[in-house]
């Protein structure tokens, strides 16, 4: 990844050094930059984000349910996509739709976060309403953004059930199709079956699933350039030879 995204081959270089080859006679060469060690990169060089592709519908814990999406340190991804562009929000976008589908430039969006993030996630939430989302929330989320002049709809919990009037629980909304992107970050002890349920009920509708408030920032990034239209092809060759010549 990382030589796809500096134009630098590290694991070549390596292999000669090995075998007696001196950095000097690479830089000589122009198998390694003539100065630095690769990490220097021009201020407009390219920008790679790389997205871990884990196949969460194939997994089932003992009893046959889904599995949760909040990565342990235990996990391992069985692939991995790359975005390039010159504009982080645009990388950012690119590795979703390689690895899980294009984000969502419209629609409902519902945020349910720990107290820890209740704070960082105003701004992001501001933007998604800027473009155009409606937001759903839990109780506690709704609160803060209301407080913050941010108008949510106010759904039920898993854990809550079917409200009187049959008001759906925000698992049952999920699984009906009604809505197109979550943020739900991990919570102590106390929200872990909710937060289970929701993440899980993801997977099964193959709904995008926002684990940490930076990711909720990184999609807003990409969703803005989507709206843009500023998404391109270029291959790797051609990132390579932009970033030569701004070495050069």
């Amino acid at each position: 990844f990382t030589s796809k995204a500096t134009a630098v081959p590290l694991a070549k270089a390596a292999a000669r050094i090995s075998l007696g080859a001196t950095i000097a006679q690479l830089r000589a060469e122009g198998l390694l930059p003539k100065n630095g060690d690769g990490g220097e990169l021009p201020l407009d060089a390219p920008i790679s984000v790389k997205e871990a592709v884990m196949p969460w519908s194939r997994f089932r814990d003992i009893h046959g349910r889904g599995v949760d999406t909040v990565l342990g340190p235990e996990m391992r991804s069985t692939g991995e996509v790359m975005g390039i562009d010159s504009v982080f929000g645009t990388a950012y976008a690119k590795s979703q739709a390689g690895a899980y589908g294009p984000l969502p430039t419209k629609g409902r969006a519902f945020i349910s976060v720990a107290n820890r993030d209740k704070r960082s996630m105003i701004f992001p939430a501001r933007e998604l309403v800027a473009h155009g989302f409606e937001l759903l929330a839990t109780s506690g989320t709704a609160e803060v953004l209301k407080r913050n002049g941010i108008n949510a709809t106010v759904v039920r919990k898993q854990s809550e059930g079917t409200g009187p009037n049959g008001e759906k629980t925000i698992v049952q909304l999920i699984h009906d199709g009604e809505v197109d992107l979550i943020v739900n970050t991990p919570y102590g002890t106390g929200g872990r079956l909710d937060g289970y349920d929701i993440r899980t009920a993801a997977v099964a509708r193959s709904v995008p699933c926002l684990t940490t408030v930076q990711a909720l920032a990184a999609a807003v990034q990409g969703i803005d350039a989507l709206h843009h239209g500023d998404v391109g092809v270029r291959s790797l060759q051609e990132h390579a030879e932009h970033l030569t010549a701004a070495r050069d």
